[in-house]
């Protein structure tokens, strides 16, 4: 099984990364590019137990130490 993770800021915590990004779009002349959210996006092999043990502890995980869960959401899925 695999576990793909995506983790983004919160909609009301400033992303600095993302405000830079959209501000050097504009320069490059790409118009109509509104608010920009840089994150991150992982994929952890997971190479036993049955998916409901699998999700619960990719949830444990993204919540104690890949994600900062004060400023970033995150969600994931398994495949």
């Amino acid at each position: 099984m695999k576990a793909k993770i995506i983790i983004t800021p919160k909609k009301a915590v400033l992303d600095p990364q993302g405000k830079t990004v959209q501000n050097a779009l504009a320069h490059m002349g790409y118009s109509g590019v509104g608010a920009v959210h840089v994150g991150k996006y992982l994929e952890i092999e997971l190479t036993d137990g049955d998916l409901v043990t699998a999700r619960k502890q990719i949830d444990e995980a993204c919540h104690k130490i890949l994600s900062n869960p004060v400023i970033e959401d995150y969600r994931f899925e398994i495949e």
